[in-house]
C-alpha cells in the first residue's frame, strides 16, 4: 500500500458517505496516516465536514447523487457511514471497479434489518430473538402475536433507535407502527418485530476484518434506550465459553459479509445470557458504543477501521478499563453551546469530546463524556459524573 500526499494529484483518497461523530473521528485517523478525505452528508456543516478537505451536501438516498460526486471526486475508497444510502448504486459503482467499504452487498444487507436477520438467521443458522417482519398493521399483528409480548419494534432502515418501540400488549402495536414507518431514516415500508430475549448483558464485539485476518477487541458493555446508545465501558466481563462463542458468531457472520477481499471494523451486537450468546444486530462500520474505545484502547475503533481499509497491520489490541457517556440535548435548538466542560474535566482521567452538530431537532446526541480508571465501577461512575456536568443550551 502506497499512501500519496493530500492535494496532490497521487493522493489516496476516502469518501465518506455520512458525515457525524464517528465519521468525525475516521477522518481525523486517515488525516494522520496522509490521506485525502471528502465528506458527505444530507445537512450542511455535519460534524466531518468542519475538518475534511472537502465536502458535498446531498440527499444519499438518491443514487444519482453519490455516482455524481464519485466520478468528480475519483476516489480510492467509498466509505459508507450512515444507513439511509442508495445501496444499490454502491453496489453498481462496485461492478465497475470502485472499491466499497467493506464491500458494498455487506453495505446493502446490513443497512436493512432484513437483510442481516435472515442472513444471520436462515443462511447461517445462528441463534437469534424471533422475529417476523411486517409490511401492514395487519401483518404486525399477526408477526407480534407470533413472538409474543412484550415485543419490539423497529424500521428495517433506521438508526440510534429511530422508530423503535417496546409494545407491551395489542392495544400497542398501531402506534408503534405508525411511529416506525414515519421516524425510520429509510423509507422501505416494512418493520421487524422481534419477542424478547431474558438475556443477562448485552454487549458490542468489535471485530475487525483486514489483511492478516480477523482480530476482536475486547468485549464492550453498554446502555441502549429506546435503541440509541446511552453509556458503554470495555472490557465487559464474561465467561471464556461465552466469549468463545460470542467470537465465532461475530466471525462467521462477518466472513460471510466481506467473501475474501472485504475489510473494515464491524459492531457486533450480542445479547447473553451464562454461556448462551444471540446474534442482535451488526453495523459494517464503527460503532456509536465503540467510542469508549478512544480512552480504553491504544488504536480507537476509528483508528482500526482506518488501518483495515488501507492494508495496514493490526497487531493485538491492548485494553484498559474506560467508560463512555453520551452527552445529550433534550430540545430543539440552532445554536447549540455547551456549558460545564471546565467543571467536568477537572475529574481526573476524564475527556470531553464535542461533535459540533449544528442543530438540535427534538432530541440529540451531542457530546461524549470518557474516562478511564483501575477498574470499570471506577471508569463508569466518573464517565457519568463528567456527562452530568456538561449542559447543552441554546446560545444567543
Amino acid at each position: 500500500m502506497r499512501i500519496g500526499t493530500s492535494l496532490k494529484p497521487g493522493a489516496t483518497k476516502i469518501l465518506l458517505l455520512g458525515s457525524g461523530e464517528l465519521a468525525k473521528e475516521v477522518t481525523i485517523e486517515a488525516m494522520r496516516l496522509g490521506v485525502e478525505v471528502i465528506a458527505c452528508d444530507r445537512y450542511e456543516n455535519a460534524p466531518a465536514m468542519q475538518i475534511a478537505h472537502r465536502s458535498y451536501t446531498f440527499n444519499m438516498l438518491e443514487g444519482k447523487n453519490i455516482r455524481r460526486v464519485v466520478e468528480k471526486e475519483k476516489p480510492d475508497f467509498i466509505v459508507p457511514e450512515i444507513e439511509a444510502i442508495a445501496t444499490d448504486t454502491l453496489v453498481q459503482l462496485e461492478r465497475e471497479g470502485w472499491t466499497v467499504i467493506p464491500k458494498a452487498s455487506a453495505t446493502r444487507l446490513t443497512m436493512d434489518r432484513q437483510g442481516i436477520r435472515q442472513l444471520a438467521a436462515e443462511k447461517l443458522k445462528l441463534p437469534t430473538s424471533p422475529y417476523r417482519f411486517a409490511g401492514s398493521l395487519a401483518e404486525l399483528k399477526k408477526g407480534a402475536k407470533a413472538v409474543g409480548f412484550p415485543c419490539f419494534v423497529k424500521p428495517t432502515m433506521s438508526s440510534s433507535g429511530h422508530g423503535q418501540s417496546m409494545v407491551k400488549n395489542p392495544a400497542g402495536l398501531a402506534k408503534a407502527w405508525k411511529y416506525g414507518i414515519e421516524a425510520g431514516r429509510g423509507k422501505t415500508g416494512k418493520v421487524i418485530v422481534e419477542g424478547k430475549i431474558n438475556f443477562d448483558y448485552e454487549i458490542t464485539l468489535l471485530t475487525v476484518r483486514h489483511k492478516g485476518g480477523t482480530s476482536f477487541c475486547a468485549p464492550v458493555g453498554h446502555i441502549q434506550i429506546d435503541g440509541d446508545y446511552r453509556e458503554s465501558w470495555q472490557p465487559h466481563p464474561m465467561t471464556k465459553t461465552a466469549l468463545k462463542k460470542a467470537q465465532g458468531i461475530a466471525k462467521k457472520v462477518v466472513n460471510e459479509l466481506c467473501g475474501k477481499t472485504g475489510r473494515g471494523i464491524f459492531g457486533v451486537e450480542l445479547f447473553v445470557k451464562g454461556d448462551k450468546v444471540w446474534f442482535s444486530e451488526l453495523s459494517p462500520r464503527p460503532h456509536d458504543t465503540g467510542m469508549v474505545t478512544m480512552v480504553s484502547q491504544t488504536m480507537s475503533e476509528m483508528e482500526l477501521h482506518v488501518r483495515a481499509i488501507l492494508g495496514l497491520p493490526i497487531p493485538e489490541i491492548p485494553c484498559r478499563p474506560g467508560a463512555s457517556v453520551a452527552i445529550m440535548a433534550w430540545k430543539s435548538m440552532k445554536n447549540p453551546t455547551y456549558e460545564g466542560v471546565a467543571e467536568a474535566l477537572k475529574i481526573r482521567g476524564t475527556h470531553i469530546r464535542i461533535f459540533g452538530k449544528p442543530e438540535v431537532i427534538g432530541h440529540r446526541r451531542m457530546a461524549v463524556a470518557l474516562a478511564i480508571g483501575k477498574d470499570i465501577k471506577e471508569a463508569r461512575k466518573k464517565a457519568a459524573a463528567a456527562a452530568k456536568k456538561v449542559r447543552v443550551v441554546n446560545g444567543v
